[in-house]
């Protein structure tokens, strides 16, 4: 009876044993699932190019359009002052600005009537709180990819990957930096910082290259005008400050 209440005792022990040891891999497979998916997950997240807020303000607080970008952007685009973020983070923490090249496309006839491109923001855009707004800057972020492709400076890479991605240019142009952009008064505004280049073009040969890009068309400055209030803030800054100003 005892050698049996001990054969019982040690097959019931063993069971336990074995539950647990089975849970236990289970567990731990389980937790190398969970660590393996956060890191795809992580992955997956685009990480942006951002300094912070305290920098901006310490070169030189501006609120809407100054020209005089040639002394801001040695030290923002400075590696030892830039990082690369989570986006989802840093659309909700204004204690970084993310950097953004924001580019206008100018013509000018030969009559002298000049036109800007312009066009509508489509709901499948990046950024919610610009839907449906109209635009004239093209551009977009710049991604830890960016730096990681190309031998040029990130900034650089980064922003002539979102023309390519953007529009089509089928046509002869020159470029200038010509300005820099915050505004503090919009959400979207105390986290991002524009930095605005004017090209030039030869003919008005450009067309979406994206859905998000509707109607694309170029506009007088009278027409500008007469539809200021329906631009995102960031392109009525420029209008303001780059061509209707006297």
């Amino acid at each position: 009876t005892l050698i049996c209440l001990i054969t019982v005792h040690q097959i019931a022990f063993d069971a336990i044993a074995k539950t647990c040891e089975t849970q236990i891999l289970c567990d731990g497979n389980m937790a190398k699932c969970i660590e393996k998916d956060f890191k795809m997950a992580t992955a997956d997240v685009e990480h942006v190019l951002v300094v912070p807020t305290q920098l901006f303000h310490d070169i030189g607080y501006i609120q809407g359009f100054t020209h005089d970008v040639e002394k801001y952007l040695d030290r923002l685009l400075d590696a030892k002052n830039t990082s690369y973020r989570p986006r989802p983070d840093m659309e909700e923490d204004p204690s970084f600005k993310q950097l953004i090249p924001y580019v206008i496309f100018r013509h000018t006839d030969d009559d002298g009537t000049v036109r800007i491109l312009h066009y509508a923001r489509g709901s499948g855009g990046g950024e919610s709180r610009l839907h449906a707004k109209l635009s004239i800057g093209i551009g977009g972020h710049i991604s830890s990819t960016d730096a990681d492709t190309s031998t040029a400076h990130p900034y650089q890479s980064g922003m002539q990957r979102e023309l390519e991605e953007e529009i089509q240019i089928d046509t002869a142009y020159t470029m200038a930096l010509v300005g820099l952009i915050n505004d503090d008064d919009t959400e979207v505004g105390k986290v991002h910082l524009g930095i605005v280049h004017l090209c030039d073009v030869e003919s008005m040969a450009i067309q979406s290259n994206e859905i998000e890009i509707e109607d694309t068309s170029f506009l007088t400055l009278s027409e500008l005008e007469s539809n200021l209030d329906r631009f995102e803030t960031w392109s009525q800054i420029c209008i303001r400050a780059l061509f209707l100003s006297s």
